[in-house]
């Protein structure tokens, strides 16, 4: 089955603009194009622009997506650099799943923090517990906010 740009945007869920800027940008080298010069994408694209969208949602920069594209057009023997590349951004996807669990148990202590707050009526209760008055869940994250 063939596609257009506004057909296949809405398969994988972004806007035609985005899939014109990644042509732009060097990311659909296997997009081919009709006698008119209009994209024309197939089925097997799909898989393309997904791995591209996967990448991106990563935080990978354009120009290394467009490399790892460009290494798997030219086939088997980049095979090495492609794996190296996946896994180092793997990596930093997996440091990026560790601040964002920090963070979120910074956020459910503030939320503690201000239902305790609201309950009381003053945040100088919640304030004023000693580390044993405290969930145990949040001990360590009140040490880390006061730099103890």
């Amino acid at each position: 089955m063939i596609y257009t740009v506004g057909e296949m945007a809405k398969k994988i869920g972004v806007a035609p603009s985005t899939l014109r800027y990644y042509d732009k940008e060097g990311l659909l080298p296997f997009v081919e194009r009709s006698s008119g010069g209009i994209r024309v994408f197939k089925e097997a694209d799909y898989e393309w622009l997904k791995v591209i969208e996967c990448l991106k949602k990563t935080g990978m920069p354009f120009k290394d997506i467009k490399t790892f594209i460009e290494m798997a057009m030219q086939g088997d023997e980049t095979i090495d650099e492609r794996l190296e590349l996946i896994r180092k951004q793997r990596d930093e996807v997996g440091r990026q799943i560790a601040e964002l669990k920090e963070t979120m148990n910074t956020l459910n202590f503030k939320c503690w923090y201000y239902e305790t707050a609201k309950s009381a009526g003053t945040t100088a209760v919640p304030r004023g517990m000693n580390l044993e008055e405290l969930p145990e869940e949040f001990r360590e994250i009140r040490k880390k906010l006061r730099g103890e």
